[in-house]
């Protein structure tokens, strides 16, 4: 039975842009829409900008633009990106938009004719400068917990700690440095805790899609209990203040002056109006799309973190307000770099725009992130080594392989026509048999495992045509028999109709590629369809060069580190501890070398020293300089820094001692792996003469994430 589908991926806010993260959930989205497309359902995949809050409105204000502008700016690079890496989107809109405005407003008055929507006094902090209430993000002040300065008012980042922004110790206002203070303002709050939210939710969380399928991953469900309560406690959910204070750009509250709705409540019905603008220009019924009594499936993909607002308030929102609620919450984990969270300060970041630029193939990637992804929600870490392996050895060396090996005999010897000596139904219902099993894992979101699957028909079409040898047949055939010429054609045939059935598997992943091989191989004059797997060429075209392995040295280029980083504390200079004076007369220089040209407070400002604890150390082996250190610098994880100090140091000796670090340091990419800053020391710059290599050590009562000033 045909099906007919609404996704979206996650809205991408409009005031930066897109990172890897983005990237990695619309390739997956992507290959999803592509694999029911194969089959012959029908998918309105559409995205948009989220482009309203205070974020843009003040960052546009810095930059002097209008926040439009500043959106508009964005969206500019949209294009650049999904086109890049072969995403193809139906419609692409904006949550600043007439449709927007329309259908957010309709939901609200839904909203409140059901009596979930309520008033209430609250009390904020209000820039008196700046003349605005203060979203936590703009409120900083001293930690209450570990007095860390500068912290922001819903959490610390050196303690992790979570509170009120009342609770800071001198708050302040990161927009003008005024002194915060506290104003009443009505808010408008959406009853979420209403029994009759909690009792919807109760059952939509736990219920199953129209396939019998259940709507939420196993690790999502879990997650709604510590909302929902699991039978035995109660729900834990609070109402969700759904309104802002002018300024503030956004869409205006109805009959409600002054009063705009908070992000959360209009970004998710971005996915509505999107759709709705697309059904204008195509001439679709929304209507009938979006009807709570149809057939057509809601489904959206997001990420873990944004699990709440998509599984209880945006449901809650639609069913309230009348509307269809999604049939099935894809939900993924982020993505790393090695092992590490990714971080442009520390190297660990991946620019998609970067990649593009460096000419790396955007199938790689695809290929890769595919690879990685699976039903559940996990994070998935990008390995540049692993990278370059996986990538040359699964599509250069399994998978073009057999085409670049069987097609050459063929065009050679037999014109580029293909004959199979067995029985053609045996091997049509045998691609047809695997090429399902993939459309299928592809549709359960197990990625990883269909692409297993893939690679290991590969390495059996591999096998079989080494232990068939047709170079050995090859050779004669200026004298070969029938049976020779035929059992040659047979093999690269054989070959060739299982390249053809894995590239129709590979086509929702590798589309451009696929489509190469669909257009000058098999001379076909469209994208291959799930029904060509099990469908035997009977010609090939002469073949050509289909895809060019990984350069480890260019991939190096795409991490945000620097060409060169020190790899060793101690300072170097000249060996020369002497300067001539004015008067040519030798004089003595501080350490050896003269004192660097001076700098302003906010140059050195720039430089973030922080107090970090060795919690340990030791050598590397294959290094006669370098000790790893593991530091704690008051971050919920921990550092690795390569340090050159083994000639003065026992790693033993160094293990709980505190030192200063640079911590805002770009990390470098080195041959024993990533190193995450510099541990200051001090040494002669004649090393020579004035050996010794001297670690800073602060006074006792310093702690891990103080920072130096």
């Amino acid at each position: 039975m045909l099906r007919t589908l609404f996704v979206t991926t996650a809205l991408p806010y409009a005031n930066g842009s897109f990172h890897i993260g983005h990237i990695m959930e619309y390739i997956q989205a992507d290959i999803w829409v592509r694999n029911l497309r194969m089959a012959g359902h029908t998918v309105h995949f559409v995205g948009a900008d989220d482009t309203h809050g205070a974020p843009v409105m003040l960052k546009a204000e810095s930059e002097g633009l209008t926040p439009q502008q500043l959106v508009a700016r964005y969206a500019a690079e949209r294009p650049t990106y999904l086109n890049g890496f072969n995403i193809e989107f139906d419609f692409w809109h904006s949550t600043d938009s007439p449709e927007n405005v329309e259908l957010s407003q309709d939901i609200y008055r839904g909203l409140r004719d059901a009596g979930l929507i309520e008033t209430r006094q609250v009390e904020q902090f209000f820039d008196p400068v700046k003349g605005m209430f203060l979203p936590d993000r703009y409120i900083k002040g001293e930690c209450p917990k570990c007095h860390a300065r500068d912290q922001y008012g819903d959490a610390c980042e050196v303690c992790s700690a979570v509170y009120a922004p009342t609770d800071l110790i001198e708050p302040y206002s990161s927009l003008t440095g005024a002194k915060p203070v506290m104003k009443s303002s009505e808010h408008f709050f959406f009853k979420l805790s209403d029994p009759r939210c909690v009792s919807f939710l109760q059952k939509w969380t736990t219920g199953k899609n129209c396939h019998g399928a259940p709507r939420l991953q196993a690790e999502v469900l879990a997650k709604t209990r510590e909302w929902l309560g699991d039978g035995q406690s109660e729900a834990n959910l609070g109402d969700w203040d759904i309104s802002r204070d002018a300024p503030y750009f956004g869409i205006e509250i109805p009959d409600a002056p002054g009063k705009y709705f908070y992000v959360w409540l209009d970004a998710p019905v971005g996915y509505l109006a999107s759709l709705k603008a697309y059904c204008q220009a195509r001439g679709l019924d929304y209507d009938a799309i979006t009807d709570p009594e149809g057939e057509t499936e809601q489904v959206h993909f997001i990420g873990k973190d944004i699990v709440y607002f998509h599984a209880l308030f945006w449901p809650a929102t639609l069913k309230f307000s009348g509307r269809k609620t999604p049939d099935q919450l894809n939900v993924h984990g982020f993505i790393t770099v090695s092992g590490e969270k990714m971080s442009k300060s520390r190297g660990t970041g991946i620019s998609p725009l970067r990649y593009l630029e460096l000419g790396l193939n955007p199938e790689w990637l695809r290929y890769y992130i595919a690879a990685k992804l699976n039903s559940r929600v996990e994070d998935i870490d990008f390995n540049p080594d692993d990278f370059v392996a996986r990538v040359n050895s699964d599509l250069i060396g399994k998978y073009v392989n057999i085409a670049s090996r069987a097609a050459n005999f063929i065009s050679k010897h037999f014109n580029g026509q293909l004959h199979y000596a067995g029985d053609r139904a045996v091997l049509e219902d045998n691609w047809r048999t695997i090429a399902q099993g993939v459309a299928n894992d592809i549709e359960s979101r197990e990625y990883g495992r269909a692409i297993r699957e893939i690679m290991g028909q590969a390495d059996q079409i591999n096998q079989a045509f080494d232990a068939a040898q047709p170079w050995v047949l090859a050779k004669s055939m200026a004298d070969a028999s029938d049976e020779q010429r035929e059992a040659l054609q047979d093999i690269c045939s054989c070959a060739i109709a299982g390249f053809k059935a894995l590239s129709v598997m590979l086509t929702p992943i590798l589309p451009a590629l696929t489509d190469r091989v669909a257009h000058e191989l098999f001379g076909l004059h469209r994208s291959f369809v799930w029904a060509d797997a099990a469908v035997l060429p009977d010609h090939i075209a002469p073949f050509k060069h289909l895809m060019q392995r990984v350069d480890a040295v260019l991939l190096s280029q795409l991490f945000d580190a620097p060409e060169a980083l020190e790899a060793t504390a101690a300072p170097k200079g000249s060996a020369d501890s002497s300067q001539a004076s004015s008067e040519g007369q030798a004089v003595d220089l501080p350490g050896g070398e003269a004192i660097a040209p001076t700098i302003t407070i906010d140059d050195f400002a720039k430089i973030d020293l922080r107090i970090a604890k060795i919690v340990a150390c030791e050598r590397v082996e294959g290094s006669k300089k370098l000790l790893r250190l593991t530091l704690d610098v008051g971050e919920p994880n921990m550092r690795q820094v390569f340090s050159g100090i083994q000639s003065a140091y026992q790693p033993e000796d160094l293990v709980g001692k505190h030192t200063v670090m640079v911590a805002n340091l770009a990390p470098r990419k080195m041959k024993f792996g990533m190193s995450e800053g510099m541990v200051l020391a001090a040494g002669h710059a004649d090393e020579k003469a004035n050996p010794g290599i001297y670690v800073l050590e602060p006074m006792p009562g310093a702690v891990p994430g103080m920072r130096v000033r």
